[in-house]
């Protein structure tokens, strides 16, 4: 517990103090943001630097080191697939970041490129966690106390769901101060089920505790840092975490739940950006089958409470009740 409260500090400081100057150093190079003309009237954000989650990656990288329990599980040590698939899913949106900022191409990456990108991280994460002798081919399910063994089918799914919760990161982040909320809850409740994996016997069998106490360590420095990057990013940002830091968070949160067997509860704890996704694949095919007809007056759906007449901020509440409310269910439901 005190390095998981070590680990929330630093990750929390190191978000706050170098804010400053890596936003004043992403100005100079012009770094901003490129307004997508077809959406909500956010013109007057052209040009607010973007790859502010670099401030988040500092963060969570330096804390979950340095307060990384003191014993090592070797090669299969978790901490190693906890940040290889955040920041390799943050380097494939640091690449899409720069195209944007720099060659002034809204569109980014081609979604070939993107998803190439995504897929070798998916698939090298998924390998990892079959042939662990702590993960394997087994799932949780939430609420039954059981079992289910994939087989060799938990690489290809498993793959699959790694990069559905990045693009979903990426999809949730349109508003200022929304992913970052919605993730510092979350991550909060991935550390709280940590603890428990860790102190109760009873849930032993759940997951390692040697690996959830890793975990546990490491989501809290994903829940400071949010909340650090949170005082640049809170309504009207002066920051935004861009691709490089929504695509960090999904990687994060995927891992998370991967490594803790307790893949399902990502339908509670990460339910927003889910719904993102859900909300675009839904209008998209609607729209086709209906030949223009629209379920929503925009997708994601963050976009169409805002054309209903909903406030940034009333948004960002409001996603932020629901998914602490969602993540106590999630909680309750391992015990």
């Amino acid at each position: 517990m005190i390095r998981m409260t070590g680990a929330l500090l630093l990750s929390l400081a190191i978000a706050l103090f170098t804010g400053p100057k890596l936003i004043k150093f992403l100005k100079k190079l012009h770094f901003g943001q490129t307004i997508y003309e077809l959406g909500p009237a956010h013109q007057q954000k052209q040009g607010t630097p973007v790859m502010g989650g670099l401030m988040m990656a500092a963060g969570i990288v330096a804390a979950s080191l340095l307060f990384h329990p003191a014993k090592w599980s070797g090669a299969w040590d978790y901490i190693f697939p906890l940040l290889a698939v955040s920041l390799l899913s943050m380097a494939v949106g640091f690449a899409d970041d720069y195209i944007k900022a720099v060659k002034k191409r809204h569109e980014g990456l081609s979604p070939w490129q993107k998803i190439a990108g995504q897929v070798v991280v998916a698939v090298g994460f998924s390998v990892y966690c079959y042939f662990s002798p702590a993960v394997g081919s087994r799932i949780r399910i939430p609420f039954f106390d059981t079992e289910w063994d994939l087989g060799i089918f938990y690489i290809p799914l498993m793959s699959l769901l790694t990069i559905f919760i990045v693009n979903s990161s990426n999809l949730q982040d349109g508003l200022d101060g929304l992913l970052s909320t919605v993730t510092a809850v979350g991550a909060s409740a991935w550390t709280v089920i940590c603890v428990m994996l860790m102190l109760v016997p009873a849930l032993a069998s759940v997951t390692d505790p040697d690996g959830a106490q890793v975990t546990g360590t490491f989501m809290i420095s994903v829940a400071g840092a949010c909340v650090g990057f949170l005082r640049y990013n809170r309504y009207p940002a002066k920051t935004f975490m861009g691709d490089t830091g929504s695509m960090l968070l999904g990687g994060a949160m995927a891992a998370c739940a991967m490594l803790l067997r307790l893949p399902i509860l990502l339908l509670f704890i990460f339910f927003t950006p889910i719904m993102s996704s859900v909300s675009v694949i839904l209008q998209r095919y609607y729209f086709k089958l209906t030949h223009g007809k629209r379920i929503f007056l925009m997708s994601p759906i963050h976009h169409h409470f805002e054309k209903k007449g909903y406030s940034e901020t009333q948004i960002v509440s409001m996603y932020a009740g629901i998914t602490l409310v969602l993540s106590l269910i999630a909680i309750l439901s391992i015990c």
